[in-house]
This record gives structure tokens, C-alpha cells and sequence, in this order.
């Protein structure tokens, strides 16, 4: 069986600007990737087509994956937004985004012009743009409210400005650094995605409360507190790291694009939490508990 140790860091050997200075200057590069992002495709992240509409055609071809491809795209008079393989199936999934599929080509005319060209339709799905609006709308709107009341409840709990920005501040990062990173590895926002995102919240909001818990609420010495949260919290977020990596890479091998996705944003999410909870969070509450406003 695998045990996790937990080594006693000695945080006495750096100050609290050293120990913000990673988690912030990361925290900047991902704003400007999806600022960046935003400005050059009106969206700060790239969009499936269940937010967008569109029609997800999947085919079985065997031979080369190159020569696959090429058959692909010209079997259809639109041009595919996307081509994925599932190796395992030897099938591929092409997707068509609405903006493709707005010179009256619908899915029934995708399936029959694959059909034509000797393709083996396996399935044929489609979104319309109105319902892909309605969803993103009401996804990012949960996304959003998720965290308004996350942010609420945090205040709540404590009701001193600095652990609660603290907390805050830690989710919000871990929520921006996963995003800026699906746009540089090109992993489209999806109901699944989505979904990652608002576990990452709750971790963020678990890692957080429990080290403002120790350090705050129960007895003992700044740094001993520290030490005792991160035996648990450490060994909770590496143990899900590891459980997030052998999901994604058998989602990769098996061609489950999904849980792939999903796994991956899990992956960083919780490897910012680490980042943002032990240098970002406990510089803040250290500088609360020795130079900030006294209780």
C-alpha cells in the first residue's frame, strides 16, 4: 500500500512575499492567456459545440490515421472543426461547429454525404445554436453562482477580512489557472469540464477552510498548526492527483475524450491548490496572525 510523507517544510526561511510571489506571478500569466484568449476569439475559453450548437459525426475508418483524415474531409462539403481518433475502436469523432453548418448543411446532410463517400456512420448527434446559448448561459451562470456563494459561506465562517479573502483568492486562482491551461492544450469547455471546475471549488474551499482551521480555531504554534493541516491536506490532494492521472491516461489510451478532458483540468486544478493553499493562503494568514490587525 502507498503512504504518502509528508515533509515539514520550514517556512521560517521565507517571507511571506517570497512565498505569494510563485502563486500570484502564475495567477498573472493565466489571466493574461485568457485575456489574451478573449481578445483574439471573443471567448476567454474554447467553447464545445454543446455550448455553441453544432453536430458530432462519428465514423469507422481502419488504415493510417493521416490517410483517415484526409478521407474524412473530403467526404464533406463543410470543413470538420475537429477530428479526434478513438484508437482503441479505430473510429473518429468529427464535430461540426454551427458557424460550419450554417449554409443549411444539417445533420441529416452530414450523414448522407458520409454515407456517400463509403464512410461507416456509427452515430450522428446535433446541438442547435439557440439550445448551445441557453446551456452556456445557465453552465457558466452555476459555474458563477457557485462561487458567489462559496465566497459568501467563506465570510460566513469567519468573519475577519484577510483568512476569508485568503480562501477566496486561492479558489479563484485554482479556477483561472486550470482555464488559461485548456486553452494552451486546446481542451474545449464542455458540460464535463464544467463539471471539473466546480469540484475544483469545493477542493479549493476544503484545503483552504482546513488550514484556516488549524491556524485560527485551534491551539498550538503557527507552524506546528501548519504542519498538522498539511499531514492531511497534502496527503488528500496527492492522493487525488494520483487517482486524476491513471484516469486520464486510460481515458487517453481508450479514446474517452471526456473523461480525458475532465481528468486533465483535475490534474492542474488540483496541483494550483497545492500551489495557491500551502504558499499563497499561509502567507496571508501569516501575515494576519504576526503583522495584521490584531484579534
Amino acid at each position: 500500500m502507498v503512504e504518502f510523507t509528508v515533509p515539514e517544510v520550514d517556512y521560517t526561511r521565507y517571507t511571506n512575499r517570497q512565498l505569494a510571489a510563485i502563486p500570484l506571478a502564475v495567477l498573472v500569466v493565466a489571466l493574461i492567456v485568457i485575456g489574451g484568449w478573449y481578445v483574439m476569439t471573443g471567448s476567454p475559453v474554447n467553447q464545445g459545440i454543446a455550448f455553441t450548437g453544432g453536430t458530432e459525426v462519428q465514423v469507422a475508418i481502419d488504415g493510417p490515421q493521416s490517410a483517415a483524415e484526409e478521407q474524412i474531409r473530403s467526404a464533406f462539403s463543410a470543413e470538420p472543426e475537429t477530428i479526434r481518433s478513438v484508437p482503441a475502436q479505430s473510429v473518429y469523432v468529427v464535430t461540426f461547429q454551427s458557424e460550419a453548418g450554417s449554409d443549411g448543411i444539417s445533420a441529416a446532410a452530414l450523414e448522407r454525404q458520409a454515407q456517400d463517400a463509403g464512410l461507416d456512420v456509427r452515430s450522428v448527434s446535433s446541438v442547435s445554436a439557440s439550445f448551445g446559448a441557453n446551456t452556456q448561459v445557465l453552465a457558466l451562470g452555476g459555474l458563477g453562482v457557485a462561487f458567489l456563494g462559496m465566497s459568501i459561506l467563506v465570510f460566513a465562517m469567519f468573519r475577519v477580512f484577510v483568512p476569508s479573502v485568503a480562501v477566496v483568492l486561492s479558489a479563484f486562482s485554482d479556477i483561472a489557472i486550470p482555464i488559461a491551461l485548456m486553452n494552451v492544450l486546446g481542451i474545449e469547455l464542455s458540460l464535463g469540464t464544467v463539471a471539473a471546475l466546480l469540484m475544483l471549488i469545493g477542493y479549493s474551499v476544503d484545503s483552504d477552510i482546513l488550514l484556516n482551521n488549524h491556524i485560527l480555531r485551534r491551539s498550538g504554534d503557527f507552524y506546528e498548526s501548519t504542519y498538522r493541516a498539511m499531514r492531511t491536506g497534502v496527503t488528500m490532494t496527492l492522493t487525488s492527483i494520483s487517482a486524476m492521472i491513471v484516469m486520464t491516461i486510460t481515458a487517453t489510451l481508450f479514446g474517452i475524450q471526456l473523461l480525458a478532458a475532465i481528468g486533465t483540468v483535475l490534474v492542474f486544478g488540483l496541483a494550483a491548490d497545492l500551489m495557491n493553499t500551502y504558499l499563497l493562503n499561509l502567507s496571508l494568514l501569516r501575515w494576519y496572525k504576526f503583522r495584521g490587525v490584531s484579534r
